[in-house]
């Protein structure tokens, strides 16, 4: 194309322009409002904020406003024409020339071209093309994407998202995950589909009320957001969040936002119980959120929890037009907006192998010794009389919660059960010794107990929720009785003890390493991942395996905090092969153990 330059002092609206090397179309053009006095001398030249919009491939919905006088090399594109035909260009570059052109001229009108997939980095499968097909079709996006596990819906979204950018149909984007999940779409994002989005949570607000004061609104400093559900729902970001959102007596059009992305989609579900479902605060920070959002992807490998009314309800925050609470979905309707496809529904290659290895889950049974089962005894009859002597409600809550706690760490490790221990008979002390300890009211405790419910980016603020509920819910035990505290010695005088020995879950996951990973002291070429639920039993588990000698030559790495699939926990221990540089951290792993605190089995 060629283009001549004016001399024209300043643009018109409508004008394209090129400032700062790249083309913007100008959409505002305000004139300077010094006393028309100043500008008669010739003291001040006449000014003109001119504002911007980009029509670059890689920048569209980009805003820039500048002082048309001040832009250095700032200058109007008059004429905007084909190139004058000076000669003839063989076919394949007149071929490419013309891809260009059609690919330019691309407009939000044709359904037909997807732009998504060729302007992003990733490896595209065909059944990853349904969701953003579906998606330009609708003239308000409100897909609820239920892939099976590990076939890329955060490709899907990622493409839906670029594809609406495209169009110019969405600007503001707000992608709400786990905790866990948060840099890992930050990065997915920036890597394979260009986009930058900033992640909002407590260091992000830190440093912008420190930079920009403390009156700064962190969910409008920057189009395109990451948030956690949690971090969300709390008092402070939601009314911050609230501030930008018109009143209840103002249209709620245009919208405010364009996108909203929510990622694990059944945590944030009502609670089903029976015919009702009950809104977590999870639920009523969606509530508000929904209705001014234009488009909603909402994410999740188990859209149906069992419970009617829960699905109902997550299906009228999608969209309140085709779904009610309480009501049935149609299942017209409900083809309409969600897809779903499960890996053995999925057709073949082209050369007839399977897309996705077959998944056998193998569980190993475990023998408990007489030791192992008398202390789980103990810690039944334990739980039996704390239940029995609780005095009211709150008691009650309290004594279930730690019940269960020290029964999931039990099944976990030793290890895991002592720290739990440890923490629950300091508090019972306190009691005792009658120290003037200010007892937690019920609302209190309910709020600790919401923190454990919480999704951390880092195990140790787990660790620490799951702590200070325990103390507070031990802090309204009634004092314990001659029985209860003998059986309390009796599971740490066991619990000590299993700590630095191998218990029999541990001898059976070393027998199952020595035959499958290291037969007859040979290293061979599988690898495993073993999933442990707390961070105790990770630091416990890889001082045995180092005491077997599977630390040797660096093949045992450690990693906290990563995600690998919904049902597995969040710590993890990865034993590569010997000759293997790079590890693939896919649930589908041909050999790998889960220790579920929950079972007997491994």
């Amino acid at each position: 194309m060629t283009s001549t330059t004016t001399t024209s002092p300043q643009p018109e609206q409508g004008q394209m322009v090129s400032v700062r090397s790249r083309n913007w179309m100008v959409t505002d053009v305000s004139t300077s409002t010094l006393p028309p006095e100043r500008l008669r001398t010739g003291l001040e030249p006449p000014q003109h904020l001119i504002t911007l919009s980009s029509v670059e491939d890689d920048g569209l919905g980009e805003e820039l406003s500048v002082i048309w006088e001040l832009e250095p090399g700032a200058r109007i594109v008059e004429k905007v024409a084909l190139p004058e035909p000076t000669g003839i260009d063989p076919p394949d570059t007149l071929d490419a020339f013309l891809d260009a052109v059609r690919w330019g001229a691309s407009s939000s009108a044709d359904l037909r071209t997807i732009q998504a997939p060729f302007r992003s980095g990733i490896d595209i499968e065909d059944y990853q093309l349904d969701p953003v097909v579906r998606a330009i079709q609708m003239p308000r996006v409100n897909l609820l994407v239920a892939d099976d596990v590990g076939l890329g819906k955060t490709i899907e979204a990622g493409m839906v998202a670029l594809e609406l950018i495209i169009r110019h149909r969405t600007r503001k984007i707000l992608i709400v995950c786990p905790a866990s999940l948060q840099v890992q779409w930050q990065e997915q994002m920036r890597d394979k589909f260009g986009l930058d989005f900033r992640i909002v949570n407590s260091t992000m607000m830190g440093l912008l009320r420190r930079s920009r004061g403390i009156h700064v609104n962190p969910w409008n400093h920057f189009p395109r957001l990451i948030t956690s559900i949690d971090f969300l729902k709390r008092e402070r970001p939601l009314r911050l969040f609230r501030e930008l959102l018109p009143g209840p007596d103002e249209p709620a059009f245009p919208r405010k936002f364009d996108l909203l992305i929510l990622d694990e989609a059944h945590n944030c579900a009502p609670s089903g119980v029976g015919r009702y479902a009950t809104d977590s605060m999870r639920t009523h920070a969606l509530r508000l959120l929904v209705p001014h959002f234009e488009h909603k992807l909402f994410l999740t490998a188990t859209p149906h929890n069992g419970y009617p009314e829960s699905f109902s309800a997550l299906l009228e925050l999608l969209d309140n037009q085709r779904f009610a609470r309480s009501t049935p979905p149609d299942r017209k309707q409900l083809n309409a907006v969600m897809v779903r496809r499960m890996k053995s529904e999925l057709p073949k290659k082209y050369d007839g192998s399977p897309r996705f290895p077959k998944r056998v889950l193998e569980p190993i049974e475990v023998r408990y010794t007489d030791e192992e089962r008398d202390v789980h005894a103990a810690l039944r009859q334990y739980a039996e009389l704390r239940v029995e002597r609780s005095q009211d409600n709150s008691e009650k809550l309290a004594t279930e919660f730690v019940l269960k706690t020290l029964k999931k760490r039990l099944f976990s490790s030793p290890a895991a059960f002592l720290t739990t221990l440890d923490s629950h008979e300091k508090s019972l002390r306190q009691a005792k010794r009658g120290k003037a300890v200010r007892k937690p009211s019920i609302s209190i405790l309910k709020l600790e107990l919401d923190r454990i419910d919480e999704d951390y980016a880092d195990d140790s603020e787990y660790d620490e929720a799951t702590t200070d509920a325990v103390d507070a819910a031990s802090l309204l035990f009634s004092e314990p009785s001659a029985n209860e505290l003998a059986l309390l010695k009796q599971m740490r005088s066991w619990a000590e003890k299993a700590s630095s020995q191998l218990d029999s879950k541990v001898n059976c996951l070393i027998d199952w390493l020595n035959t499958h990973i290291r037969p007859n002291k040979k290293w061979g070429h599988e690898r495993v991942i073993v999933f442990t639920e707390y961070r105790a039993t990770q630091k416990w588990l890889k001082e045995i395996l180092a005491q077997q000698g599977f630390t040797k030559d660096d093949r045992l790495s450690t990693w906290i905090g990563i995600r690998a699939e919904p049902s597995l926990a969040s710590n993890l221990i990865r034993i590569p092969s010997y000759s293997s540089s790079s590890f693939n951290l896919v649930a589908e792993t041909d050999s790998a153990i889960k220790i579920s605190p929950s079972s007997s089995t491994t």
